[in-house]
């Protein structure tokens, strides 16, 4: 049993998961506190002089109406600052290396992988090559 979760946890993916989601914990405190000095200023610029920004009161003098649509645009440019940031720093770099290992192993890499239905029916067809008196058996 321990063993197994070993395994689980060596597997590369789960691996790569916890970094990323590490990085994007770490590089989000980053954003925010962009977000806070720099956008959110902007933001209550355009709505005038208070920090409410683009926002608006449903019913005046009670505070738990107020609609803030500066709050949704700070998390809208977090989000796509964050996406863009692991994009161009994760995701296109180990695309690229992904694609020169292909490259040396002598692999297209535009060429489309093969579907399950087509590595199927290959080790069908090696497996009946290898053993031509099983061929028309049934396998009971």
């Amino acid at each position: 049993m321990l063993q197994g979760f070993k395994d689980f946890i060596m597997r590369g993916n789960v691996i790569e998961l916890a970094v990323g989601v590490v990085i994007g914990a770490a590089f989000t405190a980053v954003v925010t506190a962009f977000s806070d000095a720099i956008i959110n200023p902007l933001l209550a610029a355009l709505g005038g002089v208070d920090y409410s920004g683009l926002g608006f009161f449903v019913r005046e003098g009670n505070e738990a109406t107020f609609v803030d649509f500066g709050a949704v645009l700070t998390a809208i440019i977090n989000f796509l600052l964050i996406a863009a940031v692991i994009y161009f720093l994760l995701v296109a770099p180990m695309n690229k290396l992904d694609e020169a290992q292909k490259r040396r192993k002598g692999i297209d890499p535009d060429e489309p992988e093969p579907t399950d239905t087509e590595l199927l029916a290959e080790i069908r067809d090696l497996l009946a090559g290898q053993n031509p008196n099983n061929v028309n058996k049934p396998l009971n």
